[in-house]
Parts: structure tokens; sequence; C-alpha cells
């Protein structure tokens, strides 16, 4: 059996092993905004107003909880990276067979408790009263699947921790293909709305997952890994938990955030919402290329800060800012000049085209900022500064973010343009705290002490 190669990230050139690993990460999060995206789009043809506002809400919901899952997952690859920088390749099979254990754990519990809770955070999301239960049916179905949500983001972040970014591109292409079908099949076939974009992404998860696991057993891993390592290894279990749920943690209250801006804006009315929920889907496409940047440079600067070679990483890191900030001002061009156009390929209403519009505007000057606060982000989580990277999560967010979104939605006339700027507003001010903590290592000697 043949078997998968690490990428070499601690010798040679820095950028464009960078680049090559990005690459792939950037099309593997491009397909995985689709599920959602296609979700949205397909609803918005072949659907009305409540079951556009049904996924706008629960996609959301869903998001969040993938979100954390993903960012548990990534203390699996932090570790990894860094066992591989130091040489310890015996010790990665128990890395990824406590983490498979643990995993799997989550994934069912995920599963059987979002059925009692789904109501409850519906209505407290303040879904509008005609898409209600079609926001409940949604989130209730696709949280069914988690099981095949945590194992396809285990998969990515095993293989990205060895520094091999094209099999969860391939593993995420083949899970994208089949929900498109799934939703052209439920949605515009059976005419099942927001039910049907559900059971279509699902289904989708789990021919991925199952597929995937054909692909990796003929590819191998570059390490000895048997099915008997699938244990509860405390230690291991523990030094994952330290390094991803302070990660998880602040992407969850950073969502939950944003799921109070979406209730917020719930309040305003169903063209409101169906407007911003359009918005916040183009805008994950819109930070496709920084979130690419931060999943890789965390992968990069873990191997080399493993190996004591941190003069790599900081390279690494302003190589990323540069290339993510020239993406950006395209990006943040084309969202501030043409957000309308970009909105209609979600949306055929023209009130909800327009309420998307005027939200991406705001979202235009976070393309500029995000540039930066990604790439620190990453650089952080690859040295193991995760609890530092939470902080600074939860500060933009619930000092900043919500109370603004809540300050701008009470001036008259409403504005989701003024709304949306509590984005970059956050930003900028993680930003400065990134720059201010980076001195302060920098001061203690940590840069040279490794």
């Amino acid at each position: 059996m043949s078997e998968v190669k690490s990428s070499g990230f601690t010798e040679g050139k820095i950028y464009s092993p960078l680049i090559r690993f990005a690459l792939p990460v950037l099309f593997a999060v491009l397909l995985q905004s689709l599920y959602g995206a296609v979700d949205l789009l397909v609803v918005g043809q072949f659907s009305d107003k409540a079951n556009v506002s049904a996924v706008a809400t629960a996609s959301q919901i869903v998001q969040t909880l993938t979100f954390v899952i993903t960012d548990i997952a990534m203390g699996t690859t932090i570790l990894l990276g860094q066992m591989i920088g130091e040489g310890k390749r015996d010790q990665a099979g128990e890395v990824v067979g406590a983490s498979i254990a643990m995993f799997a754990v989550i994934g069912l519990t995920v599963a059987v408790v979002m059925q009692f809770l789904a109501g409850g955070i519906a209505s407290a999301m303040n879904a509008p009263q005609e898409a209600y239960a079609q926001t409940v049916a949604y989130t209730r179905i696709c949280c069914g699947g988690a099981v095949f949500i945590v194992a396809y983001n285990v998969l990515g972040s095993i293989f990205r921790g060895i520094g091999n970014s094209r099999v969860p591109l391939i593993a995420v292409a083949i899970a994208a293909v089949f929900n498109v079908f799934g939703d052209l099949l439920f949605v515009a076939g059976f005419h099942m709305g927001a039910a049907g974009a559900a059971y279509a992404t699902v289904i989708s998860q789990a021919l991925s997952v199952i597929l995937s696991f054909f692909i990796i057993r003929r590819m191998g891993l570059p390490f000895a890994f048997h099915f008997k390592m699938v244990r509860f290894n405390g230690k291991l279990i523990r030094k994952v938990v330290s390094l991803g749920i302070p990660i998880a943690l602040q992407d969850l209250l950073v969502s939950i955030s944003f799921l109070i801006i979406m209730s917020i804006v719930n309040g305003i009315g169903v063209v409101a919402s169906a407007g911003v929920g359009v918005a916040e889907r183009l805008c994950g496409f819109i930070m496709l290329v920084p979130s690419a940047f931060m999943q890789s440079m965390s992968a990069f600067v873990a191997q080399n800060y493993g190996a004591g070679k941190l003069d790599r990483a900081i390279r690494a890191l302003f190589y990323g800012i540069g290339t993510s900030l020239a993406c950006g001002i395209v990006l943040g061009y084309l969202a501030f000049f043409h957000g309308d156009s970009m909105s209609m390929v979600f949306s055929k209403d023209a009130q909800v085209v327009a309420a998307s519009a005027d939200y991406l505007k705001a979202y235009a000057i976070d393309c500029l900022f995000t540039a930066f606060l990604f790439c620190f982000i990453g650089f952080f989580n690859g040295i193991g500064k995760t609890k530092f990277v939470m902080v600074q999560g939860i500060i933009g967010a619930f000092c900043v973010r919500v109370p603004v979104s809540f300050f701008m939605s009470r001036i008259v006339p409403v504005s989701l343009f003024k709304i949306g700027l509590a984005t970059p507003c956050s930003t900028f001010l993680q930003i400065t705290l990134c720059f201010i903590f980076l001195l302060h290592l920098h001061k203690k000697g940590i840069f040279q002490k490794r």
C-alpha cells in the first residue's frame, strides 16, 4: 500500500510550499461553503421567502456547531504538526486514535441533544413565525447527521496536520457534488423546501465519509496506525482538548454573537432576515481566502514551531498577510460596488437583493482587515497560543460587534449597512490586540528560546 507523504514545511523555501498547501485548503473551504450556499440558492429559486429565511437562520445554527467541531479538531492538527516537526512520528498514530474515539462521542451527543434543543434555539433566534417550523426541521435533520459532520472534519484535521491538504479537498469535493444533485432532487423535484435541502446535505456528507475511507485505505498514512489505537487515551485527549477547546470556545462565542445579530435582524422583518442570510452566505465565500490562509498557517507554523524554527514561521506570517490582503482588495471592491449582482445569485426577490447588497457594503471594509486578523490567528494557533486567540475573539465579539449592532438597529431609519459596520469595527480592535501580543512575545524572547 502506498503512503501519503507529509509536506516538508521545515526545510527549503517558504512561500511556494505555503501557497501549494493553501490552494487545496482554499478549494476545500470553498466547497465546504457550497453546502449551505447551494441549499440557499436552490431554495431561493424553487421555494418561497419563508423557506429562504429558514435556511438562512438554521444554516447559521448548523454552521456554528460545525465550526465548534472543526475548531476542536484543530487541536489534532496542531498536535500532529508539532509532533512531526519534533520528529515524534511514532506517537502520531496514538494521537489519531485518541481523536477518533473522542470525536465519535461528540458526534453522537450532538445528534441526540439537538433534536430537543432545535425548537428553543430557533425561538431564541427570533425566527419569523412563518418560517419557524421550517427552521426547526432543517436544524434537526442536519444535526441528526452530526456523526458525518464530525467524521469528515476529523479526517481533514489529521491530513492537514501531516501537511497534506489534497485528501480533505477530495472528501469535500465528493460531498459537494452529491449535495448539488440532492438539492435539485429534493427541493426542485420533490418541492420539500428547507427540509429537502437538509436531507441533501446529510446524505452527501455520509457518502463523502464512506468514499473517503476507501481513498484513505488505498493511500495510507506516513506513520503506523491500527484501529486498536482508537481508544480513550486521557493524556493525548487532554492535549488535543487544551489546544482545540480555546479555539472552539472563541469561534462558538463569536458565532453566538452573529446569531444575536441575526436575531436582531429577524426582529426587523422577514425581508431583512432573508437579505442578511443571503449576505452572510456571500460573506462566507468572500472570507474563504483569509480562512484558507488561517488553516494553512496553523499547520505550517505548528511544524516549524515543533522543529524550533520560528524564524520561518514569522516569515510565513507576513507572506500570508500580503497574499491575503491582495485578494481582499479585489473581493472588497466586488462586495461594495457589485453586491446586488452577487446577491441575485441566491434570491430572485428584489427586496431581499437590495437588503443583502446594503449589508455587504460593510463587509467589504472587513475584507481588508481579515487579511491581517486571520493570518495572526493561524500563527498563534500554530505556536499553541490558543487561549489568547480565544480572549481576543471574545473581546471583539461582545465588547464591539454585538453592542454596536444593537445600537445601530435602534437608529431610525434602520440601515443594514450601519448594523454591518459592527463587524469591521470588531476586527480592527482584534488586529490591534494581535499586534500587541506579538510584540509581547517578542519582548519575552519566545522566538529565540526554541
